[in-house]
């Protein structure tokens, strides 16, 4: 027998939305102080009594049918508020989560081998290392994943998405995976993943020897070993170079300076700035290589973030032919904002401008919609590769550019 007072999921999960909507609102209307100045004017209306705050949660601890987690209820519509702003980098951290982002960097913890890209619905696999628990799994470049351990991974920010993955080596995770339209769950064994963040090797053309750099994240360190293998390549007699940041990500602002510098000896490598953000232009730290050395970057879609500075300072400085395809697009960083909850927000703070004066895009809300790829950097040379094809074709046409610079 139904109820008369019964509804469909859809508008029961319509109507659970609007009540955490309006109570963080009310409460954070009352308590300004928990968030930062530039939503604070969002919801705070200081002509407001502070005591409607306790007043409806009150009422929904005393009155609503069902016992009520006022802790979980305030979570929730801090986490709804952020994601209102649509923006794909913002996030609010419940402190539960917030402890996971800030436990990523444990060296007891492990993955399952893959690289990958944020997605509105959760994680986009860009890339599967070989022999990793991963690829045993049969992920693959283009699987989405949607949830972990029955977790749903939407508006959570790759970060924390990425931390219910890790764990301790030799634990299980189950992952719902979305794979050409076809949903499926897969349980995989956690392995310790160690995987070369830059990789170096001497590539003949025609009997031209090109120093083939492939460079995979910007994590700390990870400039200094770039430089090594630059070092290495240069001392093996390469005549070019072809620095590959295909599917590369992103990472740390610091770690793309150090890596613009091995190849540009001075000047603007990028800007930043920001409503509530002061402009900063940061420079070339000099020690770079011989500027009369030909390059090429080689990039493609999955080419983000601070791997699109490098290439946009490359590009706009004149040092490197850019081959490829359109990058990613993300022009916009994000500041981590610890809560007296124990949270946190990570929302979008200001942009990225290449030496040009060129945003990559990813800004955010434009005119009521999400910008989720921006314009990114175009290519000098268009050049994309065919994945069911055993050639790279595109790094066929990066040795071939970078063939003709070679005097």
């Amino acid at each position: 027998m139904r109820s008369r007072s019964s509804r469909s999921p859809r508008t029961t999960t319509i109507v659970v939305g609007l009540v955490v909507a309006i109570v963080a609102g009310v409460w954070l209307g009352g308590h300004p102080s928990w968030i930062p100045s530039g939503l604070r004017g969002t919801f705070s209306d200081q002509s407001s009594s502070p005591k409607i705050v306790d007043e409806v949660l009150s009422e929904l601890s005393k009155e609503y049918y069902r016992p009520v987690d006022t802790t979980a209820l305030i979570n929730k519509g801090l986490e709804a508020a952020v994601a209102s702003l649509n923006d794909p980098y913002s996030h609010y951290f419940d402190p539960s989560d917030y402890k996971s982002f800030q436990n990523e960097d444990n060296p007891h913890l492990s993955g399952i081998g893959v690289d990958v890209l944020p997605n509105a619905r959760g994680l986009e696999v860009i890339d599967v290392f070989p022999g990793s628990p991963a690829a045993h799994a049969g992920l693959g470049h283009g699987d989405l994943i949607i949830a972990v351990s029955g977790t749903p991974l939407a508006n959570k920010s790759a970060d924390v998405a990425s931390g219910l993955i890790r764990g301790r080596a030799g634990t299980k995770v189950t992952l719902t995976i979305v794979s050409s339209g076809h949903r499926r769950l897969v349980t995989i064994t956690r392995a310790n993943i160690v995987v070369p963040v830059a990789a170096g090797r001497i590539v003949d053309y025609h009997g031209k020897k090109i120093g083939y750099l492939q460079f995979t994240s910007f994590t700390q360190g990870s400039g200094d070993e770039l430089r090594q293998q630059v070092e290495k390549v240069l001392h093996q007699g390469a005549q070019g170079l072809i620095l590959d940041l295909r599917e590369n990500g992103g990472g740390l602002l610091n770690e793309a300076i150090n890596v613009a510098s091995i190849f540009i000896p001075d000047g603007t490598i990028v800007s930043t700035r920001g409503r509530d953000q002061p402009s900063q232009v940061y420079v070339a730290q000099n020690n770079a290589i011989a500027p009369t050395i030909p390059m090429v970057v080689l990039v493609d879609r999955d080419t983000a973030s601070s791997a699109e500075i490098v290439t946009g300072a490359l590009k706009d400085r004149g040092r490197a032919t850019v081959v490829g395809t359109h990058t990613y697009g993300k022009g916009v960083f994000q500041e981590l904002m610890p809560l007296s909850n124990g949270g946190a927000l990570d929302i979008t703070v200001g942009e990225y401008f290449t030496p040009n004066g060129q945003n990559l895009g990813g800004a955010g809300v434009v005119q009521g919609r999400t910008v989720t790829e921006g314009v990114g950097i175009a290519p000098n040379v268009y050049a994309v590769d065919n994945p069911r094809s055993p050639t790279d074709e595109a790094l066929i046409v990066a040795e071939r550019t970078v063939a003709a610079k070679i005097k």
